[in-house]
């Protein structure tokens, strides 16, 4: 809707070495859109030295707010001016809360399948051991296909809604180091402020 607050999130491939020009360029973008009607924040995100992609973010009250910054004759000037060491590739536009509040997401690459395997593995033998000592036993009179339904029926549900979401919450960090490698340096670059090679940006 045209009265949602709307995210604009703009992709740019930095030079290598020009970390600091670029930053310096997206505060006088994000200066540029705060004296623009309807302006609610923004801020400059960096990937950190393994990665040259940046994003700058805006946010606007409405889409005409949005779309009245992206027309407008002064970030057509500074995007000029940002043509030698900048590449943009591309935007992504979303409106409401969630996204505002979690920023730019990568998705995470998959955990290892061994890593996969052992976690599968510690969630599936409980409950087959536990059902083929306290369950099976009292179904041997039974068909043999009715029996392996009961135990499969009991094993999943319990997988399901008991044990694997407790070992997943467990082995998060186990399971995706990389989460918490990009927390770790967003928390630095919270804390150090804007340097060479990491830097994150908000104002208001």
């Amino acid at each position: 809707m045209d009265t949602e607050p709307v995210t604009v999130t703009a992709a740019y491939r930095v030079d290598p070495g020009r970390e600091t020009e670029f930053y310096a360029w997206a505060i006088e973008m994000l200066n540029a859109a705060a004296s623009l009607p309807g302006y609610l924040g923004g801020g400059v995100m960096g990937s950190g030295q393994a990665s040259s992609e940046w994003h700058v973010i805006y946010r606007f009250d409405r889409e005409v707010s949005a779309q009245g910054w992206e027309s407008s004759l002064e970030r057509a000037r500074l995007a000029t001016r940002a043509g030698p060491f900048v590449q943009e590739k591309g935007t992504q536009r979303t409106s409401g809360l969630q996204n505002w509040l979690k920023g730019p997401v990568r998705p995470l690459p998959p955990p290892p399948k061994w890593k996969l395997w052992l976690v599968n593995l510690g969630a599936v033998f409980p409950p087959v051991l536990m059902f083929n000592v306290l369950v099976i036993p009292f179904l041997e009179g039974t068909n043999f296909l009715l029996r392996t339904l009961a135990l499969c029926l009991g094993v999943t549900a319990m997988v399901t809604w008991l044990v694997m979401p407790r070992l997943q919450r467990v082995l998060k960090k186990w399971l995706y180091p990389p989460l918490q490698s990009i927390r770790g340096r967003h928390r630095r670059m919270a804390v150090d402020g804007p340097k060479q090679g990491g830097k994150s940006g908000w104002n208001r």
